[in-house]
């Protein structure tokens, strides 16, 4: 992580204030099913993971994502992802990949992020099928 004379750049003035304006805006609500978002109910994970998934997950990682985000908790462009499964939900995790733009608009989170990274997470061209096979690799970075 780059570092000035006086600690993290994340830990600057601006990096303050950026997370203060992003904490000062209210979600937007969302509208019904003219947001495209997926809710808890759209996404079924069984407690055993998919092997064959996680394969074509990780294959989607290292050509779609790895130059982003690692695998660890470092932060890179993007954040790491090992434990991303234990601190979002899944619908979170996938709207955030397929949806980036609502996101950013409605959920306090993604801005924060956004805020935090300085970085805006590329539209993703992968479908729902592969986002969901991205999401079952990220199941095993626990």
């Amino acid at each position: 992580m780059p570092k000035t004379s006086i600690g993290s750049i994340y830990e600057s003035e601006a990096y303050k204030q950026a997370l203060q304006a992003a904490d000062s805006v209210q979600d937007k609500p969302l509208p019904a099913a003219s947001a495209g978002l997926l809710s808890g109910r759209d996404v079924r994970l069984s407690p055993v993971l998919d092997e064959a998934m996680v394969a074509k997950g990780q294959r989607l990682y290292a050509s779609n994502c790895q130059a982003c985000h690692s695998l660890g908790t470092d932060k890179t462009v993007g954040p790491g992802w090992q434990g991303i499964t234990v601190r979002r939900q899944p619908e979170w995790i996938l709207n955030m990949i397929l949806h980036t733009d609502a996101m950013l608009t409605h959920d306090a989170t993604a801005r924060k992020l956004l805020a935090e990274y300085q970085v805006r997470m590329p539209t993703q061209t992968i479908s729902q099928d592969e986002a969901r096979q991205v999401l079952e690799f990220m199941r095993t970075l626990k």
